[in-house]
Formats: structure tokens, sequence, C-alpha cells
């Protein structure tokens, strides 16, 4: 397969982990906090590092918090400035999503956040994959202007999710790009493209870095008790080079 068919966007939860998704290969970043959330907004000084730092293109979700994608007026608000902020900072796209309590796209919410990122391509997330109907979403997302939609095909995970995101793709006709995502890795991008002809791919490429800590109190915790707080996820770029040649057969640069 030809790499050059293809755009690498990797789910970066730190700016070590955009720097590690350069290294190995990716055009582009999505830059999130609260990945155990499924993803909410980074801060400020994240994104002004990570601009500085990148040469590839830098996305930042706009999420105010995890939960369901019905946002209150005054979360509307946050998401407004939240764009603002991001676009001053450099981003090169902007990733959010907003429904209706039916599981419609939210379109009056939609246009007020697609009116202020202005120019910025915008990225709807896989508030997609809650959607009632998947057909009629991707319709009302072209005639937003939304550049890309991420999606794992409505099912826990993109290769879960394959058959939905192969007609999806057919029924796009190229108005709008799906973006393959959740659960991709080395061992199944090869066969999501070949299944699906979809040429963008979402992944974290992650692996687990132990604290450096010396001492450490068990007794108190600053989260979840069950949480190991002296374990953090990071993308490595071994494991996203490691997936890009797993499709495309040949180091990626």
């Amino acid at each position: 397969m030809n790499e050059r068919k293809y755009t690498f966007e990797v789910c970066a939860n730190s700016v070590e982990s955009c720097l590690a998704a350069q290294e190995g290969g990716a055009q582009r970043v999505e830059l999130c906090a609260g990945i155990p959330e499924g993803g909410t907004t980074p801060s400020y000084g994240e994104i002004k590092t990570a601009r500085r730092m990148l040469d590839i293109r830098l996305h930042v979700i706009i999420r105010p918090r995890g939960g369901d994608f019905l946002y209150s007026p005054i979360e509307a608000e946050t998401m407004l400035e939240d764009i603002r902020t991001a676009r001053k900072a450099g981003a090169d796209g902007l990733v959010f999503g907003c429904l209706t309590p039916e599981g419609n796209i939210d379109l009056a919410l939609m246009q007020k956040l697609m009116e202020a990122s202005g120019d910025t391509p915008v990225t709807f997330h896989r508030a997609f994959d809650h959607c009632q109907n998947p057909y009629r979403a991707l319709d009302e997302l072209v005639s937003l202007g939304v550049t890309r939609i991420l999606t794992s095909g409505q099912q826990p995970t993109a290769p879960q999710g394959a058959p939905l995101l192969k007609d999806l793709q057919v029924y796009a006709k190229e108005r709008i790009i799906l973006l393959a995502g959740c659960g991709v890795n080395e061992t199944n991008i090869r066969k999501l493209a070949q299944d699906t002809s979809i040429r963008e791919f979402h992944f974290s490429a992650r692996e687990q870095v132990k604290s450096r800590m010396l001492f450490t109190n068990p007794e108190v915790t600053m989260g979840s008790k069950d949480a190991d707080e002296y374990t953090r996820d990071v993308t490595t770029s071994r494991r996203v080079r490691t997936t890009i040649e797993a499709l495309c057969g040949t180091p990626y640069d």
C-alpha cells in the first residue's frame, strides 16, 4: 500500500505525547485532557506549548466535561470561549460535537460554534456515534461545513464498526472526510483500511510509564481509590511508527 494515501492522527494526552506522535510519523495530533472521560479541553498553556514545539498540525478538542453531548447554555458559552482561546493559541483545527436530547445534531448550537471557528477546520468527534441516524447526521454536518467526522461506526471500536464505516464512506461521496478511530492499532489498521476504504485513522499508541517518584504515600489518593496514580499512559514514537508501518508496509516519513 502507498502510505501517501493515508493520514494518521494521534490522540495525544500531553505535549510529550504530541512530540512522540510527530517523531513516529503522524501528520496530525488531537490534543486532549481528561482521557479517562473521553477527552476534554486542554489548558491554554498546553496548547501554546504544543504549538511552539510541533511542526505537524495541531487539533484541539473543545469539550467542557465528560459524559453526554447535551450542553447547557453555560457550557455552550464555555465552549465558545475555548474555541476563541484555542484559535488564539495557534490551533490548526478544532474538534467538537453537540447533540439534542433525541440524539440528533444540535444544529443551532453547532452553527454558533462553527461561526466562532471561522476558517479553522472542524472535526465532529465521536458524539456522532451517539446519533440515532448516522446518515442524516452526516448530511447535516456536511451542510454545516464540518471538515471531518471522527467515528467508530457506532460500535465500541472502529474494527467492530467496519460495516457502517464502509457504508458511510460510500454515502459521503467525498463530501466530508471520515476519520476512523477508537481501538485502532497495529494489529487491525490494515484490515480496517481494506474493509472500509477509509484513508484517515485516529489512534493513541500509548504505553504505560512508571512514576519517577522515590517516595509515595499509599494512604492518600488524589482521585479514585482504584486508580494507579504512579503510572501514566503516554504515546510512544515506537507504537506510532509500528501502527503506521502495519498499514503502509514501509517506514513513514
